[in-house]
């Protein structure tokens, strides 16, 4: 049995936009279902939003989203979840955090850390924080 994990991002609203960037930014190919294409509209102004969706890339940058629906509690807190970006290549990962960056807060600059040779962290203009770094081995 093979197992992978994907992060699944929740918006209100939001979703086919931070898909869409995230494509623009990582390659691929975005996938999006609307809820009226699942017939499952429970609010007709709801019916073009995402009720699932996804970004795929050759690379191995894999990422799902959905708009959570208006009659369920949605409340995206202050840091319920980062995405992190590990590569080997320095370049790649700078590429990433120059797509990213628009309109990003930044938490910590892209640079040396004393973990990793690069290392940084943001806050998207969708409220998504991303760490990029280069991953290391470490003694076990």
């Amino acid at each position: 049995m093979s197992v992978t994990t994907t992060t699944h991002l929740n918006f209100r609203g939001d979703a086919r936009e931070a898909l869409t960037f995230y494509q623009s930014v990582f390659g691929g190919q975005t996938v999006l279902l609307t809820y009226a294409d699942a017939h499952n509209v429970s609010d007709p102004a709801e019916a073009g939003q995402i009720m699932w969706g996804q970004v795929q890339a050759p690379n191995g940058f894999h990422v799902m989203a959905y708009d959570v629906p208006g009659h369920q509690t949605y409340s995206p807190g202050d840091k319920p979840v980062f995405v992190s970006v590990r590569g080997t290549d320095e370049a790649e990962l700078t590429t990433y955090w120059k797509g990213l960056s628009d309109g990003a807060t930044i938490v910590q600059d892209l640079g040396p850390a004393g973990w990793s040779p690069l290392y940084g962290m943001l806050k998207d203009r969708f409220g998504v924080t991303w760490v990029l770094d280069v991953a290391v081995a470490f003694a076990q």
